[in-house]
Protein backbone atom coordinates (compact mmCIF):
# COMPACT_ATOMS: atom_id res chain seq x y z
CA UNK A 1 0.00 0.00 0.00
CA UNK A 2 1.50 3.35 -1.03
CA UNK A 3 1.72 6.41 1.24
CA UNK A 4 -1.22 8.22 -0.36
CA UNK A 5 -3.48 5.22 0.28
CA UNK A 6 -2.32 5.02 3.89
CA UNK A 7 -2.96 8.73 4.32
CA UNK A 8 -6.45 8.25 2.89
CA UNK A 9 -7.20 5.49 5.38
CA UNK A 10 -5.95 7.61 8.27
CA UNK A 11 -8.10 10.51 7.14
CA UNK A 12 -11.20 8.34 6.77
CA UNK A 13 -10.55 6.88 10.21
CA UNK A 14 -10.44 10.31 11.79
CA UNK A 15 -13.50 11.46 9.91
CA UNK A 16 -15.38 8.43 11.21
CA UNK A 17 -14.65 9.59 14.75
CA UNK A 18 -15.11 13.31 14.01
CA UNK A 19 -17.61 13.76 11.17
CA UNK A 20 -17.23 16.93 9.17
CA UNK A 21 -13.56 17.36 10.05
CA UNK A 22 -11.90 20.00 7.81
CA UNK A 23 -9.36 18.95 5.21
CA UNK A 24 -5.68 19.60 5.91
CA UNK A 25 -3.00 20.52 3.38
CA UNK A 26 0.73 19.89 3.85
CA UNK A 27 2.96 22.97 3.91
CA UNK A 28 6.64 23.58 3.27
CA UNK A 29 9.30 25.92 4.58
CA UNK A 30 8.46 28.23 1.69
CA UNK A 31 4.89 28.51 2.99
CA UNK A 32 6.26 29.48 6.41
CA UNK A 33 8.33 32.23 4.80
CA UNK A 34 5.35 33.43 2.77
CA UNK A 35 3.19 33.53 5.90
CA UNK A 36 5.78 35.65 7.73
CA UNK A 37 6.01 38.05 4.78
CA UNK A 38 2.21 38.32 4.62
CA UNK A 39 2.08 38.86 8.39
CA UNK A 40 4.54 41.73 8.17
CA UNK A 41 2.53 43.21 5.28
CA UNK A 42 -0.70 43.07 7.32
CA UNK A 43 1.03 44.76 10.24
CA UNK A 44 2.15 47.58 7.96
CA UNK A 45 -1.35 47.95 6.53
CA UNK A 46 -3.01 48.17 9.96
CA UNK A 47 -0.29 49.17 12.43
CA UNK A 48 -2.63 50.72 15.00
CA UNK A 49 -4.45 47.43 15.58
CA UNK A 50 -1.22 45.46 15.73
CA UNK A 51 0.41 47.84 18.18
CA UNK A 52 -2.71 47.84 20.37
CA UNK A 53 -2.92 44.05 20.72
CA UNK A 54 0.85 43.79 21.02
CA UNK A 55 0.83 46.37 23.82
CA UNK A 56 -1.91 44.47 25.66
CA UNK A 57 0.18 41.29 25.49
CA UNK A 58 3.37 43.08 26.55
CA UNK A 59 1.57 44.84 29.39
CA UNK A 60 0.28 41.49 30.63
CA UNK A 61 3.82 40.13 30.78
CA UNK A 62 5.10 43.23 32.54
CA UNK A 63 2.31 43.08 35.13
CA UNK A 64 3.10 39.43 35.85
CA UNK A 65 6.82 40.20 36.28
CA UNK A 66 6.15 43.16 38.61
CA UNK A 67 3.62 41.13 40.60
CA UNK A 68 6.13 38.33 41.15
CA UNK A 69 8.70 40.87 42.35
CA UNK A 70 6.19 42.41 44.77
CA UNK A 71 5.25 38.95 46.06
CA UNK A 72 8.95 38.29 46.75
CA UNK A 73 9.20 35.40 44.28
CA UNK A 74 11.27 37.07 41.54
CA UNK A 75 12.89 33.74 40.62
CA UNK A 76 9.60 32.80 38.96
CA UNK A 77 9.96 35.61 36.40
CA UNK A 78 12.08 33.49 34.06
CA UNK A 79 9.74 30.45 34.13
CA UNK A 80 6.79 32.78 33.57
CA UNK A 81 8.56 34.42 30.64
CA UNK A 82 9.23 30.96 29.17
CA UNK A 83 5.60 29.89 29.62
CA UNK A 84 4.05 33.22 28.64
CA UNK A 85 4.07 32.39 24.88
CA UNK A 86 1.70 29.49 25.61
CA UNK A 87 -1.26 31.87 25.83
CA UNK A 88 -0.20 33.99 22.86
CA UNK A 89 -2.54 32.35 20.30
CA UNK A 90 -5.62 33.36 22.27
CA UNK A 91 -4.41 36.95 22.69
CA UNK A 92 -3.90 37.08 18.91
CA UNK A 93 -7.60 36.52 18.09
CA UNK A 94 -8.03 40.22 17.36
CA UNK A 95 -5.11 40.07 14.94
CA UNK A 96 -6.65 37.10 13.15
CA UNK A 97 -9.83 39.12 12.69
CA UNK A 98 -7.86 42.07 11.30
CA UNK A 99 -6.13 39.81 8.76
CA UNK A 100 -9.45 38.18 7.84
CA UNK A 101 -11.00 41.58 7.14
CA UNK A 102 -7.98 42.76 5.17
CA UNK A 103 -8.04 39.73 2.88
CA UNK A 104 -11.76 40.27 2.24
CA UNK A 105 -11.32 43.98 1.64
CA UNK A 106 -13.64 44.84 4.52
CA UNK A 107 -13.44 48.10 6.44
CA UNK A 108 -11.47 48.00 9.66
CA UNK A 109 -13.03 49.64 12.68
CA UNK A 110 -12.33 49.46 16.39
CA UNK A 111 -15.95 48.64 17.32
CA UNK A 112 -16.04 45.90 14.70
CA UNK A 113 -12.76 44.21 15.66
CA UNK A 114 -13.10 44.57 19.43
CA UNK A 115 -16.77 43.60 19.28
CA UNK A 116 -15.85 40.44 17.39
CA UNK A 117 -13.23 39.55 20.00
CA UNK A 118 -15.70 40.14 22.84
CA UNK A 119 -18.33 37.99 21.13
CA UNK A 120 -15.98 34.96 21.19
CA UNK A 121 -16.68 34.49 24.90
CA UNK A 122 -19.99 32.84 23.95
CA UNK A 123 -18.40 30.42 21.48
CA UNK A 124 -16.11 27.40 21.67
CA UNK A 125 -13.06 29.67 21.65
CA UNK A 126 -13.66 30.35 25.33
CA UNK A 127 -12.97 26.67 26.08
CA UNK A 128 -9.74 26.91 24.10
CA UNK A 129 -8.64 29.74 26.38
CA UNK A 130 -9.28 27.41 29.31
CA UNK A 131 -7.08 24.72 27.71
CA UNK A 132 -4.23 27.22 27.25
CA UNK A 133 -4.46 28.57 30.79
CA UNK A 134 -4.63 25.05 32.19
CA UNK A 135 -1.41 24.02 30.43
CA UNK A 136 0.22 27.27 31.60
CA UNK A 137 -0.85 26.41 35.15
CA UNK A 138 0.62 22.89 34.77
CA UNK A 139 3.88 24.45 33.58
CA UNK A 140 4.11 26.75 36.61
CA UNK A 141 3.23 23.88 38.96
CA UNK A 142 5.97 21.71 37.46
CA UNK A 143 8.48 24.52 37.91
CA UNK A 144 7.57 24.91 41.59
CA UNK A 145 7.88 21.15 41.99
CA UNK A 146 11.31 21.09 40.32
CA UNK A 147 12.49 23.97 42.50
CA UNK A 148 11.44 22.04 45.60
CA UNK A 149 12.96 18.73 44.47
CA UNK A 150 16.18 19.95 42.85
CA UNK A 151 16.96 23.29 44.50
CA UNK A 152 15.25 22.72 47.83
CA UNK A 153 18.53 22.53 49.79
CA UNK A 154 19.83 25.81 48.34
CA UNK A 155 18.84 29.22 49.66
CA UNK A 156 17.86 32.07 47.35
CA UNK A 157 15.71 35.10 48.06
CA UNK A 158 16.55 37.38 45.16
CA UNK A 159 16.60 37.00 41.38
CA UNK A 160 20.41 37.55 41.09
CA UNK A 161 21.02 34.86 43.73
CA UNK A 162 18.66 32.47 41.92
CA UNK A 163 20.44 33.12 38.61
CA UNK A 164 23.81 32.54 40.26
CA UNK A 165 22.68 29.19 41.70
CA UNK A 166 21.13 28.04 38.45
CA UNK A 167 24.19 28.91 36.36
CA UNK A 168 27.02 27.89 38.71
CA UNK A 169 25.90 24.78 40.61
CA UNK A 170 25.27 21.17 39.52
CA UNK A 171 21.78 21.38 41.03
CA UNK A 172 21.11 24.51 38.99
CA UNK A 173 22.25 22.84 35.78
CA UNK A 174 20.00 19.85 36.48
CA UNK A 175 17.11 22.23 37.15
CA UNK A 176 17.70 23.98 33.82
CA UNK A 177 17.84 20.72 31.88
CA UNK A 178 14.75 19.21 33.47
CA UNK A 179 12.83 22.49 33.34
CA UNK A 180 13.48 22.99 29.64
CA UNK A 181 12.59 19.38 28.84
CA UNK A 182 9.26 19.70 30.67
CA UNK A 183 8.64 23.08 29.02
CA UNK A 184 9.41 21.70 25.57
CA UNK A 185 6.99 18.80 26.02
CA UNK A 186 4.18 21.06 27.23
CA UNK A 187 4.87 23.60 24.49
CA UNK A 188 4.78 20.87 21.83
CA UNK A 189 1.46 19.57 23.15
CA UNK A 190 -0.13 23.01 23.24
CA UNK A 191 1.34 24.01 19.88
CA UNK A 192 -0.08 20.87 18.26
CA UNK A 193 -3.51 21.50 19.79
CA UNK A 194 -3.75 25.20 18.94
CA UNK A 195 -1.67 26.04 15.87
CA UNK A 196 -4.77 26.10 13.62
CA UNK A 197 -7.58 25.36 16.08
CA UNK A 198 -7.85 28.94 17.36
CA UNK A 199 -8.38 30.59 13.95
CA UNK A 200 -10.51 27.60 12.93
CA UNK A 201 -12.87 28.06 15.89
CA UNK A 202 -12.91 31.78 15.24
CA UNK A 203 -13.94 31.36 11.60
CA UNK A 204 -16.16 28.27 11.64
CA UNK A 205 -18.88 26.84 13.83
CA UNK A 206 -17.02 23.75 15.06
CA UNK A 207 -16.62 22.05 18.42
CA UNK A 208 -13.34 22.32 20.29
CA UNK A 209 -12.49 18.60 19.95
CA UNK A 210 -12.77 18.68 16.16
CA UNK A 211 -10.70 21.87 16.03
CA UNK A 212 -7.92 20.44 18.19
CA UNK A 213 -7.90 17.15 16.28
CA UNK A 214 -7.60 19.12 13.02
CA UNK A 215 -4.71 21.08 14.49
CA UNK A 216 -2.87 17.89 15.44
CA UNK A 217 -3.48 16.53 11.93
CA UNK A 218 -1.95 19.73 10.50
CA UNK A 219 1.22 19.16 12.52
CA UNK A 220 1.41 15.48 11.55
CA UNK A 221 0.89 16.34 7.87
CA UNK A 222 3.96 18.64 7.85
CA UNK A 223 5.96 17.83 10.99
CA UNK A 224 9.27 19.46 10.06
CA UNK A 225 7.92 22.78 8.72
CA UNK A 226 5.36 23.05 11.53
CA UNK A 227 7.89 22.33 14.25
CA UNK A 228 10.18 24.84 12.59
CA UNK A 229 7.36 27.37 12.77
CA UNK A 230 6.93 26.61 16.45
CA UNK A 231 10.64 27.20 17.08
CA UNK A 232 10.54 30.51 15.17
CA UNK A 233 7.53 31.70 17.19
CA UNK A 234 9.12 30.68 20.50
CA UNK A 235 12.46 32.34 19.79
CA UNK A 236 10.90 35.58 18.57
CA UNK A 237 8.54 35.79 21.55
CA UNK A 238 11.37 35.09 23.99
CA UNK A 239 13.50 37.75 22.30
CA UNK A 240 10.62 40.20 22.67
CA UNK A 241 10.15 39.27 26.32
CA UNK A 242 13.89 39.70 27.00
CA UNK A 243 13.57 43.42 26.19
CA UNK A 244 11.37 43.95 29.26
CA UNK A 245 8.45 42.75 27.10
CA UNK A 246 8.69 45.89 24.92
CA UNK A 247 9.65 43.92 21.83
CA UNK A 248 6.39 41.99 22.05
CA UNK A 249 4.55 45.11 20.93
CA UNK A 250 5.86 44.42 17.42
CA UNK A 251 6.62 40.70 17.59
CA UNK A 252 3.12 39.59 18.57
CA UNK A 253 1.20 41.36 15.76
CA UNK A 254 3.59 40.15 13.06
CA UNK A 255 3.38 36.56 14.33
CA UNK A 256 -0.37 36.82 14.84
CA UNK A 257 -1.00 37.99 11.28
CA UNK A 258 1.46 35.38 9.97
CA UNK A 259 -0.35 32.61 11.85
CA UNK A 260 -3.59 33.57 10.11
CA UNK A 261 -1.95 33.28 6.68
CA UNK A 262 -0.35 29.96 7.62
CA UNK A 263 -3.80 28.76 8.69
CA UNK A 264 -5.10 29.78 5.27
CA UNK A 265 -2.37 27.72 3.63
CA UNK A 266 -3.16 24.64 5.75
CA UNK A 267 -6.97 24.62 5.88
CA UNK A 268 -8.80 24.85 2.53
CA UNK A 269 -11.86 27.15 2.42
CA UNK A 270 -15.06 25.58 3.70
Amino acid sequence: MDESAKAGLRKRGLEAVFPGMPDVRAVTAADIGSALAAGLADFRRAPAFGLFFGAVYAMGGLIIALSLALWHVPWLIYPCAIGFPLIGPFIAVGLYEVSRRLERGETLSWPGVLGFVWAQRRRELGWMAFVMLFIFWVWMYQIRLLIALVLGRLSFSTLPKFVDIVLTTPEGWLFLVLGHIVGAVLALILFSLTVVSVPLLMERDLDIVTAMATSVRAVLASPVPMLGWGVVVTLLVLAGAASAFIGLVVVLPVLGHATWHLYRAIIPPA
